[in-house]
């Protein structure tokens, strides 16, 4: 008789979601520095832990980087354009 334990594979992924990565998804959209932030810390949370929820923290980082991006150079076309209409007007 032999007391080998027959083959287990590993342990699956968790079947749970991050929370970080969908409250980051959501931050991404209403305070973009923030959901940058959270998605970045769920995105290693992720990693280590192996839950789901990778796809939306990427999308968090995207979206809160990308509207972060835009709103800067908005911001800069604003500035821009502000300074040229006060140098053309005389005053």
């Amino acid at each position: 008789m032999s007391n080998a334990q027959p083959y287990q594979p590993a342990a699956p992924a968790s079947d749970r979601y991050n929370v970080l990565a969908i409250v980051g998804f959501i931050l991404a959209f209403v305070v973009n520095i923030g959901g940058l932030v959270v998605s970045i810390i769920a995105l290693s949370q992720i990693k280590k832990t192996g839950e789901r929820g990778h796809g939306l923290a990427l999308a968090g980082v995207i979206i809160s980087a990308l509207s972060i991006v835009i709103s800067i150079i908005s911001f800069i076309a604003l500035f821009a354009t502000a300074a040229s209409m006060s140098s053309t007007t005389g005053y």
